[in-house]
């Protein structure tokens, strides 16, 4: 381990560009796409393509010939072709935010220059970048804080003088309480600074 690694601690937040994001993202791209299909050929008034999986298809005559049943346009295939859409907006929306990487960053408690550093990226526009940076003077402690219950919440915090706290741990990126008391010790030992839990 060289000296700079001593000195300098960086911590990755990953944002949306976690794994789940892009199977919802995906899954719910595919989703609309068939909704909409649907919706399109009720509107077109031509057999849908869900009908090849009808299990309750009749018989015609005794060439086996399926029939092909037609989904009325109101209300079904407009019903489906407004979850479509939704469905479409909400996986285009989604995939802007793993592109934007909102939320993703890096936490940096560098020694050597006397600074800790915080960086996240936002949403498109004037406040795109978050960037704060404090002296390592104004550190007083290191907090963690653990919500049990539904709403169940591992966060570490960064307590300056003031009274001021910032969060550490990056939003819906759970951590277990291991990994949360590993990194808050941590940090707390790098810093030199009191550990306190809530």
């Amino acid at each position: 381990m060289t000296q700079n690694n001593i000195l300098i601690r960086r911590y990755i937040i990953v944002g949306e560009r976690r794994l789940s994001n892009y199977w919802w993202a995906i899954v719910i791209f595919l989703g609309s796409c068939g909704f909409l299909a649907t919706g399109f050929c009720s509107y077109l008034g031509i057999p849908n393509w869900l009908s090849f999986f009808n299990p309750t298809q009749n018989l015609l005559s005794e060439n086996q010939e399926l029939s092909l049943t037609t989904l009325p346009f109101f209300p079904q295939g407009l019903l489906m072709s407004f979850y479509g859409s939704l469905g479409f907006l909400l996986s285009i929306y989604w995939s802007l935010l793993i592109f934007w990487n909102v939320g993703g960053g890096f936490n940096e408690f560098n020694k050597k220059e006397g600074f800790v550093r915080i960086f996240r990226w936002g949403y498109p526009g004037k406040n795109r970048k978050i960037d704060l940076s404090y002296s390592l003077k104004d550190i007083e402690a290191i907090r963690i804080e653990l919500k049990q219950g539904i709403d169940s919440q591992r966060t570490i915090f960064l307590r300056l003088k003031g009274k001021r706290e910032i969060p550490l741990t990056g939003i819906g990126q759970p951590l277990t309480l291991k990994e949360i008391e590993k990194q808050a010790s941590e940090l707390a030992n790098f810093l030199q600074v009191s550990l306190e839990a809530q």
